[in-house]
């Protein structure tokens, strides 16, 4: 298959497209490439960028949001385009979260799925007409009807964005998550505002990743993961599950098959309290203290923490004894609200 070579300016990144594949798709597989979109259906003009030399087609005929005007002082719209040529593109690049937008969108909930007795998987389908540009690990707000807002981090990679997916756990009493796994039907419409948060994959560091999850703090990790699988990150990744008994891993046979297709990634469960009837032959104990016991010196390390409160500030201090530097750690805390 043909492939055609990308520049962009002003920063000079590199990369191939195949010639039947958008620009903007190529763009997102690559390391470091983040590019501004919206609908990736032609219709918003978010990628509308502008072609410096060479030549793009479109399959589908000039998308709706360029004219044909635009279209001949050389602008183009990234999700559509198809490359004709080698290509040099002048393009706004999303280099941080302040450069993405924060947006409020309707979705609806394509199909809800049951991973454990208190944890349910979401996939909500935004309009047809949008999609919502994010770096993996971020997180969206539900936007409830009495003003109030639930935080769920986004489950999906930033590329396979036509459904959001969250990981729900039920907090007893909790006013959403008892609608979520008592009351709410599949194709029901909510709102919500994101991508937000500053807990976020940084792809263009060198260094080893670690990332801790626990329970339903596994969400954002896999996003990211999905994301470093994609664009072909190449340093070692070690996954940490922390929970309290087996059935609380409850995607575990997923860190497996990563495990299985990708040598540099290796999946460590830890559980905290193991039930008889789990015959846990792995780990046990508190899931930071799996980490130190591997890994004596952090300061060569990245670490991504999610999960509870209690587990973040528990690790804080144990990482930073261990040489990793503040710079090196990101993490996500959250609370379950009951409100």
């Amino acid at each position: 298959m043909m492939s055609y070579h990308v520049t962009l300016q002003p920063s000079s990144h590199e990369f191939q497209v195949a010639e039947n594949e958008s620009v903007l798709d190529a763009a997102l597989r690559e390391k470091g490439n983040v590019l501004p979109y919206g609908c990736r259906n032609g219709t918003c003009g978010s990628c509308m960028a502008t072609i410096l030399s060479g030549e793009v087609g479109y399959p589908d005929g000039r998308p709706p949001a360029l004219s044909e005007t635009e279209q001949n002082v050389g602008k183009a719209l990234l999700c559509q385009a198809r490359p004709r040529s080698d290509l040099v593109i002048e393009a706004r690049e999303v280099k941080s979260v302040a450069d993405i937008v924060v947006r409020t969108l309707p979705c609806r909930v394509e199909r809800r799925e049951l991973l454990a007795p208190d944890v349910m998987r979401l996939y909500l389908r935004p309009p047809s007409i949008e999609r919502l540009q994010f770096l993996a690990g971020q997180y969206v707000d539900i936007l409830l009807a009495d003003g109030r807002r639930r935080g769920f981090s986004l489950a999906n990679p930033p590329h396979a964005d036509d459904l959001l997916e969250l990981h729900v756990r039920h907090v007893s009493g909790g006013f959403f998550t008892d609608h979520v796994f008592e009351r709410m039907k599949d194709k029901a419409l909510l709102r919500f505002q994101g991508p937000l948060g500053t807990f976020f994959l940084r792809e263009d560091s060198p260094r080893p990743i670690i990332l801790m999850g626990g329970g339903t703090g596994f969400a954002p990790l896999k996003g990211m993961l999905e994301h470093a699988f994609y664009i072909g990150l190449e340093q070692p990744l070690h996954l940490y599950w922390g929970a309290r008994a087996k059935v609380d891993l409850y995607l575990d046979a997923l860190p497996r098959q990563w495990a299985a297709e990708h040598a540099n990634f290796r999946y460590t469960p830890v559980l905290s309290e193991p039930r008889s009837e789990d015959d846990w032959q792995g780990r046990t104990g508190w899931v930071h203290e799996a980490v130190v016991a591997d890994y004596p010196d952090l300061s060569g390390h990245d670490v991504y923490m999610s999960g509870p409160p209690p587990m973040i500030e528990a690790a804080k201090p144990v990482f930073a004894a261990r040489g990793l530097p503040v710079e090196q750690l990101f993490y996500d805390s959250f609370e379950f609200s009951a409100h």
